[in-house]
């Protein structure tokens, strides 16, 4: 999982919208012979890396990014270790109220439940936003009962790409992704910060 190619569904999107731009995705799934579904994470990881531009209610148009392939080898071998960030912490005991409170004071998307320094649970903005709604005692009831728990939790590990990390957060519709050395969470990579991370790296190219 060092390094992650162009699929060559992926390549065949990159010239179906360099001969047809702008390119809907309506328009690119039917030239595949496919769903806008099942294109969804290439268009992401497409538009996430630059190749292409996505210019809501036009289309998509091609960056000419794959022209530079120096570039692109260089984001393409970038590891997670570079950019990941520190999680927030939280235990199972923690109520769902104090856990909205500790997730817009760090402002951070989700919360890592850790038990004994293990990790054992994650917490998102969408499963505290239910768990509002259908509890009456938020400030008793602990988010142990609304936690996504292991191992039923994606993870990554320092020496993961970026772009690996960023497929799985897209194909999974997630927030964020711990990085783990054995059992022990020593960062993490989400959404916002791969986000930053390809803007930094194309906003001057």
């Amino acid at each position: 999982m060092s390094q992650i190619k162009l699929s060559a569904r992926q390549l065949a999107i990159i010239e179906f919208v360099k001969e047809h731009e702008p390119a809907t995705g309506d328009q690119i799934a039917r030239s595949l012979e496919l769903t806008r579904a099942t294109i969804r994470a290439d268009l992401s990881i497409l538009t996430m890396t630059g190749i292409l531009d996505a210019r809501p209610k036009v289309g998509y148009f091609y960056s000419g990014l794959d022209l530079n392939p120096t570039i692109y080898e260089d984001i393409r071998q970038l590891q997670v270790e570079a950019i990941m960030t520190t999680p927030v912490f939280v235990t199972k005991e923690t109520s769902i109220h104090d856990a909205i409170v500790t997730l817009f004071l760090e402002d951070t998307g989700s919360l890592y439940v850790v038990e004994s320094s293990v990790l054992i649970g994650i917490v998102s903005r969408k499963d505290l936003l239910k768990g509002a709604l259908a509890d009456t005692d938020k400030k008793a009831t602990p988010i142990a009962t609304i936690m996504t728990r292991m191992p039923n939790i994606l993870t990554v590990t320092k020496n993961d790409t970026a772009l690996y990390a960023a497929q799985q957060l897209v194909i999974h519709q997630i927030d964020s992704l711990p990085v783990m050395d054995a059992e022990k969470t020593i960062g993490k990579v989400s959404k916002t910060r791969l986000a930053q991370l390809f803007v930094d790296t194309f906003k001057n190219e």
